[in-house]
């Protein structure tokens, strides 16, 4: 058991939860593939997929430099030495697992796989309990009031 001062988490969870779900989405699109739209349908979706990609990939990348430019650690299973409430932050306390669910999803809807956009929402939840909740009593441990302001303003994901 890790002290929730010093690191949330013993494993990195989220990058091999959303690994593991997009393996098990593709396998399951393999053995089991579900119907697709076809014609307008399926431009539609795939032009929803390539939005989803873009925001995805949008959020995780700014997120990525706050990382960078507040000098903490991006690795969910190290402490963090900054509590980074701008950019992305101000929106979503997790704007990297909402860039990862959204990437996921995407993928899903431009390729025609509905597996994959499940095993997003299975990724997302799956996150939420491993690495999520572990990760706000490390913050509130480690930052205390200002952790409790910023978690008060602000949406875990995007809008809840």
């Amino acid at each position: 058991m890790t002290d929730r001062a010093d690191s949330p988490n013993a494993v990195p969870w989220p990058p091999i939860l959303y690994v593991a779900a997009a393996v098990c989405g593709l396998l399951l699109h393999l053995l089991f593939p579900l119907p697709w739209p076809a014609g307008m349908g399926r431009v539609s979706l795939a032009a929803l997929g390539v939005f989803l990609v873009g925001t995805g990939l949008a959020l995780e990348i700014t997120a990525s430099l706050a990382f960078r430019r507040h000098r903490t650690t991006i690795l969910p299973h190290r402490g963090a030495k900054a509590l980074i409430t701008d950019g992305p932050f101000a929106r979503s306390r997790n704007p990297i697992y909402v860039g990862n669910t959204l990437l996921l999803a995407g993928v899903g809807l431009l390729s025609g796989i509905a597996w994959l956009i499940a095993a997003a929402a299975i990724a997302a939840f799956a996150t939420k309990k491993l690495a999520i909740e572990r990760e706000e009593r490390h913050l509130a441990a480690r930052f205390g009031r200002a952790w409790e302001d910023y978690a008060a303003r602000t949406p875990r994901w995007l809008f809840f």
